[in-house]
């Protein structure tokens, strides 16, 4: 009986050591690849990334079905000109908890345009972070740009909880950039492929110079949207300090990618939250927010003004 006993328990606590990161949702279009195309095939790959997102153990820490990163991948294929290759675009979203509520509050709202690939059905999908570019630039490119940005998603997590907390996922995101698939049609992975990719996101979220933002990152979270619901004047405080030290921020470095990048996620979010403030509070937040995410300003005019 106690030998029966011991070995359900270790099976227990071998589930519990190896389990997984995130709760992902991977879906994969193909409207705009052409109709002499075989389309099971993307049904056949949206199982495998899947797989490859939800299976794969990204992190050596330990994470319970609670605390598991809620995220989604839209795979958005067009014919990439050659057999088997396709252009895409790639939608990324991630959220985070709110302490003693069940809101989750958006983190990543990301669309990279930048993705091309070989597939041929039930090809594996594998990635090694010491052999990031593979045998097949084209096939070892969408592991890579999907592990990029499960880092990607993992650094932001960590940083929400802890001071620099997400340094080592940034670090490993930077890896990828370093040692990614090369050849023809690939983009994303350097400083001249453009001004906001993949190259410029790891490069900033790891520039000494911009350390400011990790701390407008955990400020955020722990700070502000963690006290939100016991201490509601006491969050939004907290939250119209971070919007001041982001546009110190952002006086100090212009044109970075990272500010942005936090916007975007972030619209919604903020206009609800100031949308109860005070006429004071209310006012020094639109102005901030007028400045610090200029895209958004016709929104935040109409919603706090």
């Amino acid at each position: 009986m106690n030998k029966i006993f011991l070995f359900f328990l270790l099976i227990f606590f071998s589930s519990v050591s190896h389990a997984q990161e995130l709760r992902a949702r991977v879906s994969v279009l193909s409207n705009r690849v052409a109709n002499n195309v075989d389309k099971k095939a993307f049904q056949t790959l949206e199982t495998a990334l899947n797989n490859f997102v939800n299976n794969t153990k990204w992190t050596t820490d330990n994470f319970s079905t609670n605390e598991k990163i809620d995220c989604s991948f839209l795979l958005n294929l067009e014919s990439g000109g050659d057999p088997n290759v396709y252009k895409a675009t790639l939608t990324i979203q991630s959220g985070r908890p709110v302490f003693n509520s069940s809101y989750v509050s958006p983190m990543i709202n990301y669309q990279d345009n930048d993705v091309v690939f070989k597939y041929v059905e039930f090809q594996q999908l594998e990635f090694n972070d010491t052999r990031v570019s593979g045998t097949d630039p084209l096939v070892s490119n969408l592991t890579a740009v999907f592990a990029y940005w499960i880092d990607m998603i993992l650094g932001f997590d960590y940083d929400s909880f802890s001071m620099r907390g997400g340094n080592v996922y940034f670090q490993k995101a930077q890896n990828i950039v370093n040692n990614a698939p090369e050849g023809r049609n690939i983009s994303g992975w350097k400083a001249f492929d453009g001004t906001r990719n993949r190259y410029w996101l790891a490069e900033n979220l790891l520039n000494a110079k911009y350390s400011l933002f990790h701390e407008a990152i955990y400020d955020y979270y722990r700070l502000g949207m963690d006290k939100l619901y016991d201490q509601e004047a006491v969050g939004r405080t907290a939250i119209l300090n971070v919007l001041s030290l982001l546009n110190t921020f952002n006086t100090e470095n212009t044109a970075t990618m990272i500010l942005p990048f936090f916007f975007q996620a972030k619209t919604q979010e903020l206009i609800q939250i100031f949308s109860k403030a005070s006429p004071q509070d209310k006012a020094k937040a639109l102005d901030f927010l007028k400045r610090l995410d200029p895209t958004s300003s016709n929104k935040y005019e109409a919603a706090l003004k």
